[in-house]
Protein backbone atom coordinates (compact mmCIF):
# COMPACT_ATOMS: atom_id res chain seq x y z
CA UNK A 1 0.00 0.00 0.00
CA UNK A 2 1.34 3.43 -0.98
CA UNK A 3 2.03 5.76 1.94
CA UNK A 4 1.13 9.45 1.91
CA UNK A 5 4.81 10.31 1.79
CA UNK A 6 5.32 8.10 -1.27
CA UNK A 7 2.22 9.55 -2.94
CA UNK A 8 3.39 13.10 -2.22
CA UNK A 9 6.75 12.27 -3.78
CA UNK A 10 5.02 10.82 -6.86
CA UNK A 11 2.96 13.99 -7.33
CA UNK A 12 6.12 16.09 -7.06
CA UNK A 13 7.84 13.92 -9.66
CA UNK A 14 4.84 14.31 -11.99
CA UNK A 15 4.93 18.10 -11.66
CA UNK A 16 8.65 18.06 -12.46
CA UNK A 17 8.12 15.78 -15.46
CA UNK A 18 5.51 17.96 -17.15
CA UNK A 19 7.57 21.12 -16.70
CA UNK A 20 9.91 19.72 -19.32
CA UNK A 21 9.23 19.52 -23.02
CA UNK A 22 6.61 16.82 -23.54
CA UNK A 23 3.54 16.15 -25.66
CA UNK A 24 -0.06 16.16 -24.45
CA UNK A 25 -0.27 12.40 -24.99
CA UNK A 26 2.87 11.86 -22.95
CA UNK A 27 1.55 14.05 -20.13
CA UNK A 28 -1.75 12.18 -20.16
CA UNK A 29 0.09 8.88 -19.89
CA UNK A 30 2.08 10.29 -16.97
CA UNK A 31 -0.99 11.52 -15.09
CA UNK A 32 -2.72 8.19 -15.75
CA UNK A 33 0.27 6.44 -14.17
CA UNK A 34 0.08 8.82 -11.22
CA UNK A 35 -3.63 8.08 -10.78
CA UNK A 36 -2.78 4.39 -10.33
CA UNK A 37 -1.04 5.28 -7.07
CA UNK A 38 -4.42 6.41 -5.76
CA UNK A 39 -6.09 3.22 -7.09
CA UNK A 40 -7.69 5.13 -9.96
CA UNK A 41 -7.39 2.90 -13.01
CA UNK A 42 -9.25 5.21 -15.36
CA UNK A 43 -8.93 8.88 -16.25
CA UNK A 44 -10.94 11.13 -18.56
CA UNK A 45 -10.10 14.69 -19.64
CA UNK A 46 -11.82 17.14 -21.95
CA UNK A 47 -14.93 19.19 -22.59
CA UNK A 48 -18.44 17.77 -23.00
CA UNK A 49 -19.97 17.64 -26.46
CA UNK A 50 -22.02 20.82 -26.09
CA UNK A 51 -18.90 22.74 -25.07
CA UNK A 52 -16.90 21.20 -27.91
CA UNK A 53 -19.56 22.48 -30.31
CA UNK A 54 -18.66 25.98 -29.15
CA UNK A 55 -15.03 25.23 -29.97
CA UNK A 56 -15.92 24.88 -33.62
CA UNK A 57 -16.36 28.65 -33.72
CA UNK A 58 -12.71 28.98 -32.78
CA UNK A 59 -9.38 27.59 -33.91
CA UNK A 60 -8.82 26.35 -30.35
CA UNK A 61 -9.36 22.61 -30.01
CA UNK A 62 -9.19 21.14 -26.54
CA UNK A 63 -8.31 17.42 -26.72
CA UNK A 64 -10.57 14.75 -25.30
CA UNK A 65 -8.50 12.00 -23.66
CA UNK A 66 -10.09 8.89 -22.13
CA UNK A 67 -8.86 5.60 -20.71
CA UNK A 68 -12.30 4.25 -19.75
CA UNK A 69 -13.00 0.59 -20.61
CA UNK A 70 -13.70 0.07 -24.31
CA UNK A 71 -16.96 -1.69 -23.45
CA UNK A 72 -18.18 1.43 -21.63
CA UNK A 73 -17.13 3.70 -24.49
CA UNK A 74 -19.02 1.49 -26.93
CA UNK A 75 -22.04 1.60 -24.62
CA UNK A 76 -21.89 5.41 -24.60
CA UNK A 77 -21.87 5.47 -28.41
CA UNK A 78 -24.81 3.05 -28.62
CA UNK A 79 -26.85 5.03 -26.09
CA UNK A 80 -25.93 8.44 -27.47
CA UNK A 81 -24.09 9.44 -24.30
CA UNK A 82 -21.21 11.89 -24.22
CA UNK A 83 -17.88 10.06 -24.19
CA UNK A 84 -17.01 11.75 -20.87
CA UNK A 85 -20.01 10.22 -19.11
CA UNK A 86 -20.68 9.88 -16.30
CA UNK A 87 -20.45 13.66 -16.31
CA UNK A 88 -20.94 16.16 -13.55
CA UNK A 89 -22.64 19.50 -14.07
CA UNK A 90 -20.78 22.24 -12.24
CA UNK A 91 -21.72 25.81 -11.56
CA UNK A 92 -20.02 28.69 -13.39
CA UNK A 93 -17.66 29.28 -10.46
CA UNK A 94 -17.16 25.65 -9.45
CA UNK A 95 -13.59 24.55 -8.90
CA UNK A 96 -13.96 22.21 -5.94
CA UNK A 97 -13.74 18.47 -6.72
CA UNK A 98 -17.08 16.71 -7.10
CA UNK A 99 -17.44 13.17 -5.76
CA UNK A 100 -19.66 10.99 -7.91
CA UNK A 101 -21.37 9.52 -4.84
CA UNK A 102 -22.36 13.00 -3.68
CA UNK A 103 -23.62 13.95 -7.14
CA UNK A 104 -25.63 10.71 -7.39
CA UNK A 105 -27.62 11.49 -4.25
CA UNK A 106 -27.94 15.23 -4.95
CA UNK A 107 -31.65 16.11 -5.41
CA UNK A 108 -30.70 18.31 -8.38
CA UNK A 109 -29.31 15.32 -10.28
CA UNK A 110 -31.77 14.18 -12.94
CA UNK A 111 -33.03 10.61 -13.26
CA UNK A 112 -31.15 10.27 -16.55
CA UNK A 113 -27.88 11.41 -15.01
CA UNK A 114 -28.39 9.08 -12.04
CA UNK A 115 -29.12 6.18 -14.41
CA UNK A 116 -25.86 6.80 -16.28
CA UNK A 117 -23.93 6.62 -13.02
CA UNK A 118 -25.65 3.32 -12.22
CA UNK A 119 -24.90 1.92 -15.68
CA UNK A 120 -21.25 2.96 -15.38
CA UNK A 121 -20.91 0.88 -12.21
CA UNK A 122 -21.90 -2.19 -14.21
CA UNK A 123 -18.83 -1.58 -16.39
CA UNK A 124 -16.51 -1.16 -13.41
CA UNK A 125 -16.60 2.63 -13.06
CA UNK A 126 -17.64 2.56 -9.40
CA UNK A 127 -16.04 5.42 -7.47
CA UNK A 128 -15.00 8.66 -9.10
CA UNK A 129 -14.16 12.28 -8.57
CA UNK A 130 -14.47 14.99 -11.21
CA UNK A 131 -12.19 18.05 -11.14
CA UNK A 132 -13.68 21.13 -12.85
CA UNK A 133 -11.06 23.09 -14.78
CA UNK A 134 -10.92 26.77 -15.87
CA UNK A 135 -11.67 27.47 -19.51
CA UNK A 136 -12.87 30.22 -21.84
CA UNK A 137 -16.58 29.48 -21.97
CA UNK A 138 -19.38 29.06 -19.48
CA UNK A 139 -19.04 25.26 -19.46
CA UNK A 140 -15.65 24.16 -18.18
CA UNK A 141 -13.71 21.06 -19.16
CA UNK A 142 -13.11 18.45 -16.48
CA UNK A 143 -10.78 15.68 -15.48
CA UNK A 144 -12.22 12.60 -13.78
CA UNK A 145 -10.36 9.92 -11.83
CA UNK A 146 -12.19 6.63 -11.34
CA UNK A 147 -11.75 3.51 -9.23
CA UNK A 148 -13.03 0.04 -9.97
CA UNK A 149 -12.93 -1.04 -6.34
CA UNK A 150 -14.69 0.23 -3.26
CA UNK A 151 -11.74 1.56 -1.27
CA UNK A 152 -12.82 5.14 -1.85
CA UNK A 153 -10.86 8.36 -2.18
CA UNK A 154 -9.47 10.14 0.85
CA UNK A 155 -9.33 13.92 1.15
CA UNK A 156 -5.56 13.61 0.76
CA UNK A 157 -5.93 11.71 -2.52
CA UNK A 158 -8.53 14.12 -3.89
CA UNK A 159 -6.40 17.16 -3.09
CA UNK A 160 -3.33 15.67 -4.76
CA UNK A 161 -5.29 14.57 -7.82
CA UNK A 162 -6.75 18.07 -8.10
CA UNK A 163 -3.25 19.57 -8.00
CA UNK A 164 -2.10 17.20 -10.73
CA UNK A 165 -5.19 17.83 -12.89
CA UNK A 166 -4.83 21.61 -12.72
CA UNK A 167 -1.12 21.44 -13.55
CA UNK A 168 -1.86 19.08 -16.46
CA UNK A 169 -4.56 21.42 -17.75
CA UNK A 170 -2.25 24.44 -17.61
CA UNK A 171 0.36 22.56 -19.64
CA UNK A 172 -2.27 21.50 -22.20
CA UNK A 173 -3.28 25.15 -22.62
CA UNK A 174 0.35 26.02 -23.21
CA UNK A 175 0.39 23.52 -26.08
CA UNK A 176 -2.63 25.11 -27.78
CA UNK A 177 -2.59 28.01 -30.23
CA UNK A 178 -4.34 30.58 -28.09
CA UNK A 179 -2.92 33.68 -29.71
CA UNK A 180 -5.65 34.75 -32.11
CA UNK A 181 -8.76 33.77 -30.19
CA UNK A 182 -8.04 34.48 -26.55
CA UNK A 183 -7.53 37.88 -24.91
CA UNK A 184 -4.13 38.11 -23.26
CA UNK A 185 -4.07 37.31 -19.55
CA UNK A 186 -3.38 39.95 -16.95
CA UNK A 187 -0.39 39.69 -14.66
CA UNK A 188 -2.68 38.63 -11.79
CA UNK A 189 -4.27 35.88 -13.88
CA UNK A 190 -0.87 34.54 -14.91
CA UNK A 191 0.23 34.62 -11.28
CA UNK A 192 -2.82 32.57 -10.23
CA UNK A 193 -2.09 29.95 -12.87
CA UNK A 194 1.62 29.79 -12.03
CA UNK A 195 0.88 29.13 -8.35
CA UNK A 196 -1.63 26.39 -9.23
CA UNK A 197 0.90 24.77 -11.55
CA UNK A 198 3.37 24.73 -8.63
CA UNK A 199 0.91 22.72 -6.56
CA UNK A 200 -0.86 25.43 -4.54
CA UNK A 201 -4.53 24.70 -3.90
CA UNK A 202 -6.96 27.48 -4.94
CA UNK A 203 -7.86 28.27 -1.34
CA UNK A 204 -4.24 28.55 -0.24
CA UNK A 205 -3.57 31.34 -2.75
CA UNK A 206 -5.33 33.97 -0.64
CA UNK A 207 -2.32 34.73 1.63
CA UNK A 208 -0.04 35.03 -1.42
CA UNK A 209 -2.26 37.18 -3.61
CA UNK A 210 -4.18 39.15 -1.02
CA UNK A 211 -7.77 38.43 -2.04
CA UNK A 212 -10.56 36.05 -1.16
CA UNK A 213 -12.79 33.74 -3.22
CA UNK A 214 -9.77 32.71 -5.28
CA UNK A 215 -11.61 29.86 -6.96
CA UNK A 216 -14.24 32.17 -8.42
CA UNK A 217 -11.65 34.63 -9.64
CA UNK A 218 -9.55 32.03 -11.46
CA UNK A 219 -12.49 30.71 -13.44
CA UNK A 220 -14.37 33.94 -14.05
CA UNK A 221 -11.22 35.72 -15.24
CA UNK A 222 -9.62 32.98 -17.33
Amino acid sequence: MTTQSEAEHAVGMFLDQIRGKTSVDQMFEQISDLAQIFNCGWVAYGAPTHARNMERKSRIKLPQLITYPEAWQEHCVECGYDMLEPSVKQGPFQLSPLLWADVHKDPNTTNRERRIFDEAKEFGLRIGVTIPLPWLWDISPTMSFVQAGTSGLSDFAITRLQTAALAFHVKVLECLDLGADVPSLTARQKECISWVAKGKSPGSLEPYLGFRQTQSIIISRL
